[in-house]
């Protein structure tokens, strides 16, 4: 978002604000499906507590009339005093008792919501396409949502805590009528101007937070790339300290500067109207002091009234103000379920075909094309050719040729903007997706590097197996991990990457061996390989290829190489350039043709001679 965006980004209004409530029902189901239990508990907690300051001050002023009565006594008799004591000693034990359960109860509540919200989060996620998470707009929706899944509990600790202080209130503001009316009235005198301050400085900070989510990204991606081990060695190499501490100072100062505008403003404001509460406060304290000294009333009706009307200017003053504050946690809230009510893009249709069992004619593209998100290029275009059952096929072209992008959409990362993809005559959006891509094997150039065990790395590839340590281990002999693995102290139990105590670190091939091992791991219909052996050695490569070809007999399987010794493997070679098919065939047709493949082959082959 650009600063002019920013500075015109719309401020919340109130009918806006207090729209957001209808988010809190759905909010407590969340809750009370986390634990019915606790909630009850803090529920019940709450209300007897929500009675008990009244019961308190009234007890109280019982207290304080008779001890007047029993000092105009020859003989006091001490005995109603001492039986009113163990009440409201009773009563406080009570009243901390609850305070300290409430808390209580909160906290585990809390701790089982972020835990409940995060699952539903990352399930939320997974379900979405990956064209979606490579839209900017779409990634602060998930950025904003993933920020609710911690603290959000806070919300229904002020809400349950607001239906506690507004029975309060009643109970009060009832003392307050049969005694003195007029109190009440002054005491809305106090609150009001107060609240709407609030309300409207809490829209305020709700619409800084929300137009500032780019740049906030934007500054935990540079506290993650300037203090991360992936990143340590080309900092250090580059020397990128201080440009990274400068360009993170420069934006991080920018968000402050905007801070701080509006809490100075929030501050200032909020002190005059404090201040018109105050003098509102103690012109109605007068007002009682003269009743009392007029004797229109008892010592213990002025501290009941007292008492109580201080109580219900906190009290008032704190609903006021916490509900600007729901409702602007509601908006927050917001975020959260407007990312889980995120319908997934890709075309699911209802009553899928199940997944053939064998593959019999094999893949076909007609007339295929497809545009990345956001982008106006084609990225593959009028893509037409058959992947035969069985037949191994080679991806061959210069960087940008849109090798990687035609694998994603065979294994239905993407569906394409124009044209068909068919498997044995139907169209693959026809499938079950789950048993689809379940019956493809893939591993991208760009795997990730899991800092778990050695086991759980390679179980990743198939992860209903997770426990299945034969295929683990079988899965790690054939893409030669094994020898790696044997040699870490724990073996399989070993902890990869140093980002975790205990952690042992591999190398650029080593890592490759295990995230090859994952295509391994199940019995793929179909392999595909985005350039498997990128970082390993001359000997390796062809040691991993020669196992790949032996355990592919007769599958089907699709690979992107830079390397024409494993592209010869192959039956067939496709030959992509502008997102376009510009040659198909064998090495030898290929050669022959004296086309983009034989003048790369023979670029080469002439690096060896």
């Amino acid at each position: 978002m650009t600063t002019s965006t920013r500075n015109k980004a719309k401020k919340p209004g109130l009918v806006e604000s207090t729209r957001s409530l209808r988010y809190l029902p759905r909010f407590f189901q969340m809750i009370w499906n986390t634990s019915n239990l606790l909630f009850v508990a803090n529920v019940g907690s709450r209300l007897v507590k929500s009675v008990l300051p009244v019961l308190m001050l009234w007890l109280g002023k019982l207290i304080i009339d008779e001890v007047v009565v029993q000092m105009s006594m020859e003989a006091p008799i001490y005995s109603r005093i001492w039986w009113l004591l163990g009440w409201e000693l009773f009563l406080a034990i009570i009243s901390d008792v609850l305070n300290r359960g409430i808390t209580l109860f909160d906290t585990l509540l809390g701790d089982l919501y972020a835990n409940k919200s995060s699952i539903e989060l990352i399930e939320q996620a997974a379900k979405m396409d990956l064209a979606q998470f490579e839209d900017p707009e779409f990634y602060d929706k998930l950025e904003r949502a993933r920020r609710q899944t911690t603290g959000r509990v806070s919300l229904m600790t002020m809400v349950l805590g607001q239906l506690q202080d507004i029975i309060t209130v009643l109970s009060l503001i009832t003392g307050l009528i049969v005694f003195e009316p007029w109190l009440v009235i002054l005491l809305l005198f106090a609150i009001i101007p107060s609240f709407l301050n609030e309300a409207h400085f809490s829209r305020s900070s709700y619409s800084l937070v929300r137009s500032w989510t780019p740049e906030r990204r934007k500054l935990d991606y540079l506290r993650y790339i300037g203090a991360s081990d992936a990143t340590a060695k080309e900092i250090k190499l580059f020397g990128l300290s201080s440009f990274l501490a400068s360009r993170f100072r420069k934006l991080a100062d920018k968000y402050y500067q905007a801070n701080r505008k509006l809490a100075i403003r929030r501050t200032v404001w909020g002190s005059v109207y404090h201040i018109i509460g105050d003098c509102a406060y103690y012109g109605a304290y007068i007002l009682i002091i003269l009743r009392t000294v007029g004797g229109l009333l008892t010592l213990g009706d002025l501290t009941f009234l007292s008492g109580s009307f201080s109580r219900l200017r906190n009290q008032l003053q704190s609903i006021f103000s916490r509900f600007s504050r729901i409702t602007e946690y509601a908006l927050y809230l917001q975020d959260y379920f407007s990312f889980m009510d995120i319908e997934a893009n890709m075309h699911i249709n209802e009553g899928n075909k199940p997944m053939p069992p064998i593959i019999r004619a094999g893949f076909t593209f007609d007339k295929v094309g497809f545009k990345y998100p956001g982008s106006d290029e084609w990225a593959v275009r009028n893509i037409s050719f058959t992947l035969r059952a069985g037949e191994k096929l080679a991806l061959v072209g210069e960087n940008g040729a849109g090798k990687t992008t035609l694998v994603k959409l065979l294994a239905r990362l993407y569906d394409p903007n124009e044209g068909n993809i068919f498997l044995d005559g139907i169209n693959i959006k026809e499938y079950d997706l789950a048993q689809y891509r379940y019956a493809i094997g893939v591993i991208f150039q760009d795997y990730v590097r899991y800092y778990f065990t050695a086991a759980d790395n390679i179980s990743i590839g198939d992860i209903s197996k997770i426990n299945d340590q034969d295929q683990i281990e079988m899965a790690a002999v054939n893409s030669l991990a094994d020898p790696v693995i044997q040699g870490l102290p724990k073996k399989y139990e070993q902890v990869l990457g140093k980002r975790f105590a205990e952690g042992k670190d591999l190398s650029g091939g080593e890592w490759q061996k295990v995230a090859l091992a994952r295509a391994y791991m199940k019995d793929a219909k179909l392999l595909i390989l985005d350039e498997p052996t990128a970082t390993l050695d001359a000997r390796a490569e062809f040691q991993a290829f020669e196992r790949f070809a032996e355990l592919t007999t007769g599958k089907t399987a699709v690979i992107i190489s830079h390397r024409f010794s494993t592209v010869r493997m192959a039956n067939r070679i496709l030959v992509l350039k502008h997102g376009e098919i510009l040659e198909l065939g064998t090495h030898q047709q290929l050669l022959d043709q004296e086309g983009l493949y034989a003048e790369l082959f023979q670029l080469q082959a002439a690096g060896y001679q």
